[in-house]
Formats: C-alpha cells, structure tokens, sequence
C-alpha cells in the first residue's frame, strides 16, 4: 500500500452519533472534515460544528485519505464498508479505514485482508472516553494496525487522543486490548452500583461515602465517575445519559464471547453481563449505564 499525504488530510467521519459528533466537531477544528449519519438531526447539528454534511457515505468518503468509521458493531462495519451502499468502491488506493468502534476481534482481521486487496488500509482503533473528551482531545485510543497505515491517520489520532498507544500492528490487537479494558471497566460498574446500593441501605451519606472510597484502596475511576451519576439516576429524571446501558450489554457480550473462544472461564465479568441485561429488560437499556445502581435498589432508602 502507497501511504497518502499524511499533513493535513481530508478526513471523513461516518455516523455523527454520540461519539462521531464530537470527533468529527474535534477534527473540523483542524482538517476538511465531511460527515455522513442517516439520522437528519445529526447532519445538521455537525454543520453546525464545522462538519460538511454529505448525502452518503459514499459521497462523504469519496477523496478522503482517511475515514473514521463510528458505528455500533461488526454488523454495520460490514454494511458500512461492503453493503449495496458501501464506501469501498470509492476509496482511492493509500486511504485508510480507521474503525474506532468496539466491535469484538471476530472478522476484523478479514476485513482488513479485504481492504489490503485494493490498496486500503485498516487502522483498528477503538476508544474510550465518552463524548465530553472526544470533543476535547482526551480520548484513550489503542491501535492495531501496519505502520504504513497508522502512518496515514496518525495526525487524526492524535487530534482526539490525549493516550495513544500503539499495542501491535495486526488489525483485531486493538479490540483484543479494548475487550480487555471492557471487562474491568464493566465490572467496575456493576460492583460500584452494587456498593453503593449497599451503602445506602446501611443508612450512610453518599456523598461522605463516595468520598471516603476514592481516598483509599477502593478508589477506581468508575467508582469516580459513575459514583455520582449513580446517585442521580435514582431521581425520577435519572442521569444525563453520557453512556448508554445497552453499549455495556453489547460490550460484555463481546467479553465473554471472548473469553469462550480462549478458552478462559471469566466468571465475575459473566455476572456482571447478567447485570446489564437484567437492567436492560427492565426498560434501561437507553438510560445512562450508571442506572445499573436501579437493579439492585430500585430506589434510594427513604
């Protein structure tokens, strides 16, 4: 593969949802940024943010030397690049593909094998973050992929990422890392619910307590970050939704699956999947994933 100019690329960002909006707000800052969601909403809150609106995809992908791809499983990723409306076709040899979803290591390493057959590169890229970050730069980004490739989208990368760590050069060893991080950060969700459910039912101060944990050898980012939403989505409002549930439910699923083709018998981030599912079947599923605390105290003690 022949690298394309890596100063200053055009860039497209395809799906402008509660991830590839602020990205692609982000990187219109600094780069041509062209953007493509099949949500009309979306379309024009990214004109408003700099982003050239694009018909589709292919119209938004068509001349880009890179294009993010912020979709929400393998499924879409194929459809996205291959499907009757698929942007493959019209992908100059030297671009990159940067997937920057959590999709799980099943097939990614096809699709690549697919792209390289027509001088496209695969940049495996997933995140972590959350909106909020993506629209500063702060994002943590682990990257699969060969070095001509990441060469190409590194001035990207690096625009949104405040950690970027580059943890092998096959496509798939990001989502390897990213479904590891999952696990713990899934985890640490539920247990952190489950904690702190208990503590109110104990009759302690949750503000006092969050306090007290994050001091100590219990402290976890999580617990830091979710600890306070939590407390929120007992209101009848609930939290704002900055993660969604069901993105956890999908992401766990994604674990264990994983750890079934290792192998690995993973029975804590097992419950924890039973976690998600649980709250999703009793209507969360669209709430912010802190509203797993509901599951086991479906309201704060009187």
């Amino acid at each position: 593969m022949t690298p394309a100019p890596a100063s200053d690329p055009t860039v497209a960002v395809l799906g402008l949802g509660a991830m590839g909006l602020p990205m692609a707000a982000r990187l219109a800052e600094t780069f041509a940024i062209r953007g493509f969601d099949i949500a009309p909403a979306r379309l024009e809150l990214a004109a408003e943010a700099g982003v050239a609106p694009a018909g589709s995809a292919a119209e938004a992908a068509t001349g880009a030397q890179v294009v993010l791809v912020a979709v929400r499983d393998s499924v879409q990723l194929g459809d996205v690049l291959f499907g009757d409306a698929g942007i493959v076709d019209v992908l100059a040899e030297g671009a990159v593909v940067v997937l920057t979803s959590t999709v799980g290591t099943d097939g990614v390493a096809d699709v690549a094998a697919s792209l390289a057959e027509r001088g496209i590169g695969l940049v495996d890229a997933p995140l972590s973050g959350g909106p909020v970050r993506a629209r500063q730069g702060d994002l943590l980004i682990v990257v699969g992929a060969r070095p001509d490739a990441l060469s190409v989208a590194r001035p990207v990368l690096e625009r949104l990422a405040s950690t970027l760590t580059v943890v092998g050069e096959r496509a798939g060893d990001g989502q390897a890392l990213k479904t590891v991080n999952q696990l713990l950060c899934g985890v640490h969700i539920a247990a952190a619910a489950e904690a702190l459910a208990l503590a109110d039912r104990l009759g302690l101060d949750l503000d006092r307590t969050l306090e007290a944990l994050q001091a100590g050898a219990a402290a976890s980012f999580m617990l830091g970050n979710r600890g306070p939403r939590m407390l929120q989505a007992w209101d009848d409002e609930g939290a704002e939704v900055l993660s969604r549930l069901d993105i956890f439910v999908k992401d766990m699923g994604i674990v264990g699956s994983a750890a079934r083709s290792a192998g690995l018998p993973a029975p804590v981030a097992a419950a924890a999947e039973q976690s998600y599912l649980l709250a999703q079947a009793q209507g969360l599923g669209e709430s912010d994933d802190s509203a797993v605390i509901r599951l086991s105290a479906p309201s704060r003690r009187g």
